[in-house]
């Protein structure tokens, strides 16, 4: 204390000695009780902090609601993909079945190439049918609890119904040698329009699917002594790619699919073109005949 007063005091000093020689002219403007160079100093001095506990920021508060509005969000992300989750493995265990049920009936269809078409081998393909239509009823069933959600869940089992419809259609053509119609193949596999329907694209990508097996049922056909086949074969195949024709198809999967079948077609003619030239047609050897008279 001693020494801080010893550097205060010559100020006073200094302060009263200037104030003696100012002139009494500048008296009335100076200030009455000038402050003395202590004030001065202490006054320039920071102000003690305060020890009392600080209140919590606006912005702070903002930050913790923003806080709990993200968790609220993502525990209804959790709950939602939890429960989407378990529809996936539900469906998925419906889809093993499906899958088994195309290859029984596929493998029973793939006779048809070796034999002539016979009421055993049909039979046993037609069956086949019945049970396709009560795996199709499982998944109504589990699509029924989540309405509007066809589109997120079709993907799991969509390549299953364009084999199904691509098989179920090949032996419609054998039964009828007519092309199966998209409302006929939703009632064969138990499936509703309203509900659960069958997508046109899955119904043309199965379509598709049926003329890759065409040219191989022709040749077959043929070797066996079937020469009237590669004709049938031909005029459906003709209506059917004219009528693809009509649809404006995108640089999809579709569209490649389609491209494909005119690759189908050309080899159908190739074999009809052979049959025809060899005579061995129905009527071809008569109109030899005639020709040769």
């Amino acid at each position: 204390m001693r020494g801080a007063f010893r550097v205060v005091a010559p100020l006073f000093a200094a302060s009263s000695a200037v104030s003696s020689r100012l002139s009494p002219a500048l008296a009335p403007f100076l200030p009455r009780n000038p402050p003395s160079p202590l004030r001065r100093l202490f006054s320039a001095l920071p102000p003690m902090s305060n020890h009392s506990p600080a209140a919590t920021p606006p912005s702070a508060a903002v930050s913790l609601l923003e806080s709990s509005s993200f968790e609220k969000q993502f525990d209804d992300f959790r709950v939602q993909l939890e429960e989407s989750g378990n529809v996936r493995e539900r469906i998925r265990a419906v889809v093993m079945e499906l899958e088994a049920a195309v290859r029984l009936m596929h493998s029973s269809l793939l006779l048809v190439h070796h034999t002539a078409p016979n009421s055993e081998v049909l039979d046993k393909a037609r069956a086949q049918i019945e049970v396709l239509k009560g795996v199709f009823h499982k998944l109504t069933d589990i699509l029924r609890e989540c309405p509007g959600q066809y589109y997120r869940y079709h993907g799991d089992w969509r390549s299953e119904t364009q084999t199904s419809v691509s098989l179920i259609a090949f032996l419609h053509w054998l039964e009828t040698g007519n092309l199966l119609v998209h409302a006929e193949a939703e009632k064969k596999l138990g499936l509703d329009n309203s509900e659960f329907g069958l997508d046109i694209e899955d119904y043309l990508i199965g379509l598709c699917f049926m003329s890759n097996e065409l040219p191989r049922y022709v040749v077959n056909q043929v070797t066996a002594g079937n020469y009237d086949c590669p004709r049938k074969v031909l005029m459906f195949l003709t209506d059917l790619h004219a009528a693809f024709r009509m649809l404006n198809l995108r640089n999809d999967f579709l569209r490649k699919k389609f491209d494909g079948m005119k690759y189908d077609l050309r080899r159908v003619e190739e074999v009809y073109y052979d049959v025809k030239i060899r005579g061995l047609g129905p009527g071809d050897s008569i109109q030899e005949q005639n020709t040769q008279a």
